[in-house]
């Protein structure tokens, strides 16, 4: 396998987790990364993206992306002069769609999974509370995994701060459901023997008392059935909670890091890789996108630009002597040369910072990728090729 790609990651794991703080281009990234494995080791490659970014549809040249996976058209890869030697399919995960799939697998019976969607807290706690969305996500990943229906599945997760909150989210989920504040307010239904039934003299207990004058006593019984329903389901929540959290840490598993050399996101990226290997994660590669050409920090390149900097008079006499309309004024061409001899210089020094930088993030991970910036948009497949290359084929 190439020294300083993916190579060997999307041939050997089943599962790819890219992770990164926003605006690093790791959506991209995570598509180029299953077009990459898709076109190079072949199979039936998914990448699925968990924040929701219509750039992904747009750039695999699909009308929509939604919770069931959808097929990437060879016609797609056909105008984009790509032969893809496997399959490239893409999903977006749908939060509602996939919580009622949630309740209806592990509800006691189909009764108690249809009071729980009936109930009209219902859509507000499974979209906005205690990370919903992270452990859903973890919950297909775990479902679309189980099918065995592909070779590998790459998965384009939220900004960095989610991501952590994505690796925790079993944990708070199984704490929530069992924890104190629920026990409290469930209690008296729980006592009662019944879900209507409040046998608890809420005089005698302040929490109720109060709970009972601000909130109604309506709304504590909306919300006691509900989580009594829902607790019914809480063994098997905790059951696939523990499998997801062993697949994340198993060997077929990879986490990859995707950051820009830019201060913020690399001291983001910097933690993050220290939390995945704390907590016992595969940690597999580091991407540093939207970096600098090597040319920058090439010292024959430098000589030229000191050259074009120091000659710059004579240069732009010889230029304007050619006679070309465009070069005949001496003193604008010089002035000219001089400008592009001063920026090459300065990125030449960015280049350096950058290239000292990767060296001491070298000791992170076992590979680090350097993705070029780009000199447009990545909007389609060809762009998304553009960084497989440079994500599967060391060096600049």
């Amino acid at each position: 396998m190439t020294p300083g790609s993916l190579d060997s990651l999307v041939a050997a794991k089943e599962i790819i987790v890219l992770c990164g703080s926003g605006g690093v281009g790791k959506t991209s990234v995570a598509a180029a990364t299953a077009l990459g494995a898709a076109s190079r080791v072949g199979g039936k490659v998914l990448v699925l993206t968990i924040d929701p970014a219509r750039r992904l549809a747009d750039a695999l040249g699909l009308a929509e992306i939604g919770n069931v996976e959808t097929r990437v058209p060879d016609e797609a890869f056909a105008a984009a002069g790509l032969t893809p030697r496997g399959e490239l399919w893409a999903a977006m995960l749908d939060t509602k769609q996939s919580w009622d799939a949630l309740v209806r697998r592990h509800a006691p019976d189909p009764e108690t999974a249809e009071r729980i969607l009936d109930n009209r807290l219902y859509a507000n706690i499974t979209g906005r509370f205690v990370q919903s969305h992270d452990y859903i996500a973890m919950e297909r990943l775990f479902e679309v995994h189980a099918t065995g229906a592909y070779d590998l599945i790459v998965i384009d997760t939220p900004p960095t701060r989610n991501a952590l909150d994505f690796l925790e989210a079993p944990h708070r989920m199984a704490e929530f459901f069992g924890g104190r504040l629920l026990r409290w307010l469930t209690a008296p239904y729980r006592l009662g023997g019944g879900r209507g039934a409040r046998l608890v003299n809420l005089a005698s207990r302040p929490f109720y008392q109060v709970a009972d004058r601000i909130l109604g006593s309506q709304f504590l019984e909306d919300i006691a059935e509900f989580f009594l329903n829902f607790q019914s389901m809480y063994d098997g929540f905790v059951e696939r909670a523990r499998a997801v959290e062993r697949l994340l840490h198993d060997r077929r598993t990879s986490f990859v890091v995707v950051t820009t050399l830019e201060a913020s996101p690399l001291a983001e990226a910097e933690v993050f890789c220290r939390e995945l290997v704390e907590r016992g994660f595969p940690f597999g590669a580091l991407v540093l996108n939207k970096t600098l050409p090597a040319a920058f920090t090439d010292p024959a390149a430098g000589r030229v630009a000191t050259t074009l900097l120091d000659e710059a008079a004579t240069l732009a006499a010889g230029l304007s002597a050619t006679g070309q309309p465009a070069l005949a004024d001496a003193a604008i061409d010089a002035r000219v040369l001089r400008t592009v001899a001063e920026s090459f210089r300065n990125f030449a020094v960015v280049a350096a910072r950058e290239s000292e930088l990767r060296h001491e993030l070298a000791r992170l991970p076992d590979t680090v990728v350097d993705v070029p910036n780009l000199d447009a948009d990545v909007h389609d497949l060809g762009g998304l090729a553009r960084i497989a290359e440079s994500l599967f084929v060391a060096g600049p």
